[in-house]
């Protein structure tokens, strides 16, 4: 009996995990899937900046961030440290990446900026940067070459790199 509740149980998380990837797989390669679709706000007025994460378009991470498309060399426009998060919204480990990066955005008081960029809506970005693999984030100090990270980082990890990186100090 116990090892047919365990054969059992073992069956449905394979099947749960094979239907994750192919629900996973099919959202990567574009293919129609079901689910709602949420709106990205195109990004705040300057002055807000500092009030909380920015969503970004193709269009207005040109004006903002890097202009790839005039540009091949890097030459990062903003005034601050920022950190670039790829995401997507059936990206299961992006949704658990994102209150980390709201947290840092209210916890650095405007010394970081935080720039989220939907993969799945914005591709010319994303093909810009080669973003192969969801969540990825980007490390732009003022200064120098961005740096990037994939998948999930617990918040310490990221503000470790916050340090090393953006060489920007937690606010006490």
């Amino acid at each position: 009996m116990k090892k047919s509740i365990k054969s059992l149980t073992l069956m449905l998380v394979s099947g749960f995990v094979l239907i994750n990837f192919s629900y996973c797989s099919s959202k990567a390669k574009g293919e129609n899937v079901t689910e709602e679709k949420s709106v990205v706000m195109d990004a705040q007025p300057v002055e807000e900046e500092n009030a909380g994460v920015i969503h970004l378009t193709s269009e207005t991470f040109r004006d903002q961030v890097f202009d790839y498309v005039n540009s091949k060399e890097w030459n990062y426009k903003g005034d601050k440290p920022a950190i670039l998060d790829f995401y997507a919204d059936w990206c299961r480990p992006c949704k658990m990446l994102a209150p980390h990066l709201e947290a840092i955005q209210k916890e650095y008081k405007g010394e970081v900026q935080i720039y989220k960029i939907n993969t799945d809506e914005n591709r010319e970005v994303a093909g810009a940067f080669g973003i192969q693999s969801l969540p990825t984030i980007v490390f732009v100090p003022k200064e120098g070459q961005p740096q990037a990270v994939m998948g999930y980082r617990p918040q310490a990890d990221l503000e470790s790199i916050i340090t090393e990186v953006l060489k920007v100090e937690k606010p006490e």
